[in-house]
């Protein structure tokens, strides 16, 4: 394959990923007129109108969706068989596309990548953060980090730690609304609800000695984003959901309790997930395998476990 041709194909995948012509030149570093032009000469060429146009932003044609679908799948080759040529004890080099939520991508996997490269210099490494949900295969990632699973048998994934949730309050409230003994009163305290997804509002789900109990909770505060509910519950307005990777420093300190320790919340455990492809490229093993080393010892568990004693 040419090498121009190539590029055409990455050159189209992020003008689809981005929706936008100047969006996709800022990252290939041309101008718009430039990116403009090559879109012009790739329709030219192949007979066909690729996107619609308007003057804020593209949408693909039928024809510009093929042309996606097979460029993903061509790229993807491309990579895996320059990775299985070069796969001899070499250092991991090349380029890695890598996905995380907002926040937990800024704080934390941020720091992370920073380190990895340090340590594989020859690996160039693109870090995406966003809340929405991402499609690995069609997008060209090669990595999403997120908590929870993701319903997509085109995925594989490894879990990176163990992150158990809990029900916890601030001392402050619970001494002034008491501290609730049975699932049943959690209806008459003041709950702070982290909405998610899809989820139904304000239903909580919990295991207890093997039989599942869901409960339905109302407080005056909701928010989609996780460190906001988390401020609230620090402010003494009520009881929340969150996991131990949250919790710890607030548990070992004392600023918040944890309620009701003997019901158990569905687990959201760190997943690093990958496309499923026969040969995983060095450089998304290593980054794998750095995370894990990275999380192996959460101080998160010790803390968390403490305030259940």
């Amino acid at each position: 394959m040419k090498a121009d041709l190539a590029s055409e194909l990455e050159f189209f995948m992020l003008l689809a990923r981005h929706g936008s012509l100047s969006a996709a030149a800022r990252e290939l570093d041309l101008t718009p007129p430039a990116a403009t032009k090559r879109l012009a000469l790739m329709e030219s060429r192949l007979g066909v109108r690729l996107v619609n146009r308007t003057t804020r932003s593209v949408s693909l044609t039928n024809e510009g969706e093929t042309y996606l679908a097979y460029a993903t799948r061509i790229l993807a080759d491309l990579r895996e068989m320059e990775d299985a040529v070069s796969r001899s004890g070499a250092e991991p080099r090349g380029l890695l596309r890598i996905n995380a939520t907002l926040g937990f991508g800024r704080t934390t996997i941020a720091p992370l990548v920073s380190d990895f490269a340090r340590r594989y210099p020859g690996v160039e490494v693109r870090l995406e953060v966003t809340d929405r949900p991402v499609d690995l295969v069609e997008s060209g990632f090669d990595l999403a980090i997120r908590f929870g699973s993701l319903p997509d048998n085109r995925l594989n994934a490894r879990r990176v730690m163990s992150n158990r949730r809990f029900l916890c309050a601030s001392p402050a409230y619970l001494e002034k609304a008491g501290t609730p003994t049975t699932l049943a009163e959690l209806a008459e305290h003041r709950c702070i609800i982290h909405t998610q997804n899809d989820d139904a509002h304000g239903i909580w789900r919990f295991a207890h000695q093997g039989h599942s109990e869901i409960v339905k909770v109302a407080g005056a505060l909701s928010s989609n984003d996780g460190d906001i509910v988390l401020g609230w519950a620090l402010d003494g307005h009520g009881i929340l959901i969150r996991s131990e990777w949250d919790l710890a420093k607030y548990l070992e300190s004392g600023r918040l309790r944890v309620v009701l320790p003997d019901f158990t919340l569905p687990s959201a455990d760190l997943f690093v997930y990958y496309p499923q492809r026969r040969n995983q490229t060095a450089r998304a093993r290593a980054f794998i395998d750095f995370l894990v080393e990275k999380f192996h010892k959460p101080a998160t568990a010790a803390a968390a476990g403490k305030q259940r004693a």
